[in-house]
């Protein structure tokens, strides 16, 4: 692979994991767009690493709020209080835990299932729209309860059972083209959440999320090429492209961050039902003139 490319895929797995429109969407597309095979991506780690920089991004942006909820995670857990917490920090880190089970839960049992069914550019269309119907729903949604003078809530409010609400969100996201912060987005604004809180909440998650299938997808890597020669053959001439991409992810990934916390504080999500919509048709439209194929 071009280093070019490798830039490419950072950038796009910066901007894209973060904002509500399906970073996996965004990479298969763009893939297929570099004109990349199937066996090329199984055998090239750079779209599984690249992730981990995203990772680093959250982690640094929101390390005073990160590192409180570790403390009452920790403190809870030296004082043995496995349901209970001492502290609204280890409530909410627990809450985020249990709310990454779904996700992990649907993983595991249905990875394989998903690629065959959902990887490919008609269903990344179809379930972009889907997606996107339910983010403008749960605007109106919000702006009725806004308007009947309903207070919105913060991400300190979340029950156990708006934790399991929001992790069931973030499964289906397992499906490109429904977007982990886009479906989580949508579940805090059904709550009731203010959008900033929904988006810190869904920030937190993205957490052990993001570590848990950059982990799986890096361990089968190493696993498959300690059985294949010719990718450890490969591996040397990758280092660069990893190295590359996995900081432009994350350099990119800190800004989107930044500026959709900034967005959010002061305009709806419309933007990105609107990006998802018009994604979805020209997909549909390539499809159907024969551009793309999958």
């Amino acid at each position: 692979m071009p280093i070019w490319q490798a830039i490419v895929l950072g950038v796009v797995q910066g901007l894209t994991e973060f904002l509500p429109i399906s970073s996996t969407a965004h990479l298969l597309l763009v893939q297929e767009w570099l004109g990349r095979t199937r066996e090329e991506l199984k055998s090239d780690p750079i779209t599984v690493v690249i992730q981990l920089g995203t990772l680093v991004a959250v982690c640094i942006y929101f390390r005073k709020e990160l590192s409180l909820l570790l403390g009452g995670l920790y403190r809870d857990l030296f004082d043995n209080r496995i349901v209970t917490s001492a502290s609204p920090e280890g409530k909410l880190a627990k809450q985020v835990l249990v709310a990454t089970v779904p996700a992990l839960a649907v993983g595991a049992a249905f990875s394989s299932k998903l690629k065959e069914h959902f990887y490919n550019p008609p269903a990344i269309a179809v379930v972009s729209i889907v997606f996107a119907l339910l983010m403008l729903a749960s605007e109106v949604y919000a702006g009725r309860r806004r308007r009947n003078g309903r207070p919105e809530r913060d991400e300190w409010s979340i029950t156990w059972w708006d934790a399991i609400f929001v992790g069931l969100f973030q499964a289906c996201a397992l499906m490109p083209g429904g977007s982990r912060s886009g479906t989580t987005l949508t579940a805090c604004l059904f709550l009731g959440l203010a959008r900033p809180s929904a988006a810190r909440f869904s920030f937190f998650m993205s957490v052990p999320a993001i570590a848990a299938a950059g982990m799986k997808d890096l361990a089968e890597w190493v696993i498959r090429m300690k059985s294949d020669v010719i990718l450890q053959r490969q591996a040397g001439e990758q280092l660069t492209n990893l190295i590359v991409g996995t900081l432009v992810s994350f350099g990119v990934g800190y800004l989107s961050i930044a500026w959709l916390m900034r967005f959010l504080q002061r305009y709806s999500t419309g933007v990105f039902v609107a990006y998802r919509l018009l994604l979805a048709g020209v997909i549909l439209a390539l499809v159907a003139s024969g551009f793309i194929s999958w």
